[in-house]
């Protein structure tokens, strides 16, 4: 496992995109960035705080979490909100997002704000963005929303329950509804956090506070964990030109900085499942 760039404080969200390499955000200093194939990071979307998902758009742009779910264009023109936040239907943000094979994107609601607040946690909904622009909650009773990751054949949605300490899954009816969800496995000594599919039906969930990634069989029993050198192991991604890069991001936390939020590669032994763009309409 190797280290490729250090000092952030709450790295988040990461992303694969062939055409510039790995993309992932800071979630308390704000702002996202790349992480080309050279080594060279530059920054693609600034000052924005709160970015604990991201998903490519066919467009080029890139598609944020937040306070609100929005896109932020290719060309830099304005930002266009997609799924405002609504803190009287009861959330106030967003928290990781994904896209199914259509180009739907599903993003987990926050109702608390899990970083830096005393505020009492409270059970929220998911989301999914559908491809004419109109959204709606597909799934409830979620206690702090993390990651997402569809099975190869798209009728399976796994998501991380951090506070529960659960990662669950939903079957994935033909118009993106969802039933409702059910224990894929229960995690002890750590907090689920962002997940990936691989082609093989694996899903790899990174453990904050756990120090590991863990790799799940598709019938939720646990093939093989990963030990990682810090503790708080926010997300992982697959990248490169086979998709066996497996790129895998921390924060801060359980450390003796605030900006040691770190991003390691390592090879896999199996190809990520590649996540299509979304294909929402621009309002």
């Amino acid at each position: 496992m190797e280290t490729l760039a250090t000092g952030y404080t709450l790295i988040e969200g990461p992303v694969w995109d062939d055409k510039r390499g790995l993309i992932f955000s800071d979630v308390i200093d704000g702002g996202a960035f790349c992480l080309a194939p050279d080594g060279s990071i530059s920054q693609v979307i600034e000052h924005r705080r709160g970015i604990g998902g991201m998903a490519l758009h066919e467009n080029g742009g890139i598609v944020v979490s937040g306070r609100n779910i929005s896109l932020k264009p290719a060309d830099g023109g304005p930002t266009q909100v997609l799924l405002p936040d609504n803190p009287d239907g009861g959330w106030i943000g967003f928290n990781d997002i994904t896209t199914d094979a259509k180009g739907r994107i599903y993003a987990g609601a926050l109702s608390f704000r899990p970083v830096g607040s005393d505020d009492t946690p409270k059970p929220a909904t998911l989301f999914c963005i559908d491809l004419d622009g109109s959204y709606r909650v597909v799934g409830h009773d979620i206690m702090l929303t993390n990651g997402m990751g569809f099975s190869p054949d798209g009728t399976k949605l796994y998501h991380s329950e951090s506070r529960r300490s659960l990662i669950r899954v939903y079957d994935v009816e033909e118009n993106g509804d969802l039933s409702p969800h059910r224990t894929f496995a229960e995690i002890a000594g750590a907090t689920p956090d962002g997940l990936k599919v691989a082609v093989d039906g694996s899903v790899w969930v990174a453990m904050a506070h756990g120090s590991r990634v863990d790799v799940f069989e598709p019938d939720g029993s646990l093939r093989k964990s990963i030990p990682v050198e810090l503790p708080m192991v926010t997300s992982v991604c697959f990248g490169g030109d086979d998709l066996m890069d497996l790129y895998i991001v921390t924060g801060s936390g359980g450390t003796d900085s605030d900006h040691s939020g770190t991003v390691y590669r390592m090879r896999a032994d199996v190809a990520g499942l590649p996540v299509a763009p979304a294909n929402i309409p621009m309002p």
